[in-house]
């Protein structure tokens, strides 16, 4: 078994950006709502979060006060800036102090380079709700180009999101940054793949277990309508998320779900203790069945919606059981087994 994996991830910038909102909401199961109750973050706080089966978050929350931001840069430099995974540099798109805020990015930059140079970097421009929606494109773009020429300086390349606490742009956010972490995320995509094929589905998406970020997923059936977004699999983690909320709030664990709608069937299932899977039919019209992993198959009674469904039903959930040995094992694998 291979052994544990720490990532450490550097979250910083001004205080007030809304470093600690986020990482409230994605790994600590907070509203946007709820962060109003959150204070300013004193120094540095830690957190140890573990993720899938060997990997351990390692996320320093960094006070943005002026007196934290001079100890960073000086006295602590070394404990702070050395063996970083990544930067996550958050910018508030209504700081009075913009300029400011870039000269603090160019002194991360500046350390990284001296003791994590193969650190990632990632920047988060904050809070886009408060934009005029004609004007956030262009907000984010000119900040951007000129992260991304200052990055360029220290031989960095920037990976930007616009992000607001209000939608689902800061899971998108957040499952691109940890999805560079995982090494094995080219593992979890091809055996999805396979489990996709076998199963017919449409679509399938796999889900870290406590935060519902997205870890990966496969496509095969583009079609107009919600699965034209590009954004929809972050929806539904912030809709599934949501509803964890209300059912902790009742006393109620929430373990599985399925949904029919008219033209299509979502299923929602524990793959490993880490990970839940989403698999995503459209609701079959002819007689041709589903095929189970062991290459079992169950034809559709014609004219018989109601035993179509649970014969479907039934094959995806013996497809996720009869995976979920392999997809442990891919969890716990090495980056050298791959």
């Amino acid at each position: 078994m291979a052994g544990s994996a720490r990532r450490k991830l550097l979250l910083m910038g001004r205080s007030g950006s809304g470093k600690s909102s986020m990482r409230s909401i994605i790994f600590s199961n907070y509203s946007a709502f709820d962060t109003r109750r959150l204070g300013a973050t004193i120094d540095v706080e830690h957190s140890h979060l573990r993720f899938l089966g060997n990997m351990t978050l390692n996320l320093w929350d960094c006070g943005g006060q002026d007196a934290y931001m001079d100890n960073y840069f000086s006295t602590q430099r070394d404990n702070i800036f050395r063996m970083v995974e990544a930067l996550i540099f958050v910018f508030d798109v209504e700081s009075k102090e913009l300029r400011k805020d870039i000269e603090t990015f160019v002194l991360c930059l500046r350390n990284l380079y001296e003791f994590s140079p193969t650190a990632k970097i990632f920047a988060l421009v904050h809070k886009m709700d408060l934009v005029v929606v004609e004007k956030r494109q262009d907000v984010y773009r000119a900040l951007m180009k000129s992260l991304e020429d200052t990055s360029a300086m220290f031989s960095f390349k920037v990976q930007g999101f616009a992000t607001t606490i209000w939608d689902e742009s800061l899971y998108k956010a957040w499952s691109s940054i940890v999805c560079t972490l995982i090494p094995n995320v080219t593992v979890f995509q091809r055996h999805l793949q396979t489990f996709a094929d076998i199963s017919e589905a449409d679509e399938v998406i796999l889900f870290e277990k406590t935060t519902f970020l997205v870890i990966s997923h496969v496509t095969n059936v583009p079609s107009p309508g919600f699965r034209s977004d590009s954004t929809r699999f972050e929806k539904i983690s912030n809709i599934i998320k949501q509803y964890k909320q209300s059912c902790s709030k009742l006393r109620a664990q929430f373990q599985s779900l399925s949904l029919r709608g008219s033209d299509c069937t979502a299923y929602l299932d524990t793959m490993t203790a880490n990970t839940m899977i989403m698999v995503i039919m459209s609701n079959k019209t002819d007689s041709r069945g589903s095929t189970d992993l062991l290459g079992n198959s169950e034809a559709n009674a014609e004219g018989d919606d109601s035993f179509a469904g649970e014969a479907e039903n039934n094959i995806i959930l013996a497809n996720i059981k009869i995976a979920r040995k392999m997809f442990e094992k891919i969890e716990m694998m090495n980056p050298d087994e791959r």
